[in-house]
């Protein structure tokens, strides 16, 4: 049975109420991209595991966990703020917001504590981004984290901006540095790069 039967609501009841609520339209968008996200590219032989977990689970990070060459990896869901969306030309651009769903107190690497909506360098290992509010086709932009764009927020000092992400990132249809239209050339850096970290420490 769909869920609108469940509910004995019809599709136009429920695009009235999505289109007079934009929290339940950004709610309902979210999750939907998050399983269209899995669908389009999660879900392919080159992945090899996928776990989703529980998301009041607040002791494990990022939406989506993906196992790629014997790597697992985080992945953080995002979605455009749609009253952001311009067209510059040829190409289209918004802000996507890029913060953790409420405020928590976390010590940084420096030992300092802040409180703070920001995510952390290093507290995921891709950004994927739906570009759903561009064109109303679904088509993802990917990033890593340690390219995002940090903090600027002056209640930081210098030190700390180093460990926090900025809350809004720019994005780009066709898509630019930092992010790309695919996350295979961007997971196989990763792999280098952990592989590299780990011959450091061996030595």
């Amino acid at each position: 049975m769909s869920i609108l039967r469940r509910w004995d609501i019809t599709p136009e009841e429920l695009t009235e109420l999505v289109e007079q609520n934009p929290s339940l339209r950004g709610i309902l968008l979210g999750y939907i991209a998050e399983g269209k996200l899995r669908k389009m590219w999660l879900a392919r032989p080159e992945f090899t595991h996928l776990v989703k977990y529980d998301n009041h689970d607040r002791t494990r990070k990022g939406d989506l966990v993906v196992t790629y060459k014997g790597h697992d990896f985080v992945v953080e869901s995002k979605s455009l703020q749609t009253n952001t969306v311009v067209r510059v030309g040829d190409q289209w651009r918004a802000r996507a917001q890029c913060d953790a769903s409420d405020r928590r107190t976390i010590t940084l690497p420096d030992r300092s504590r802040v409180t703070t909506t920001c995510l952390l360098v290093g507290e995921f290992d891709l950004l994927a981004v739906n570009c759903f509010a561009f064109e109303e086709k679904w088509r993802f932009v990917f990033a890593k984290n340690s390219d995002l764009p940090r903090s600027t927020y002056a209640k930081y000092s210098p030190k700390q901006r180093r460990y926090l992400l900025a809350s809004l990132v720019t994005v780009s249809w066709p898509p630019v540095p930092p992010f790309r239209d695919e996350p295979f050339s961007l997971l196989d850096e990763l792999v280098q790069e952990r592989g590299a970290a780990t011959q450091r420490r061996k030595r």
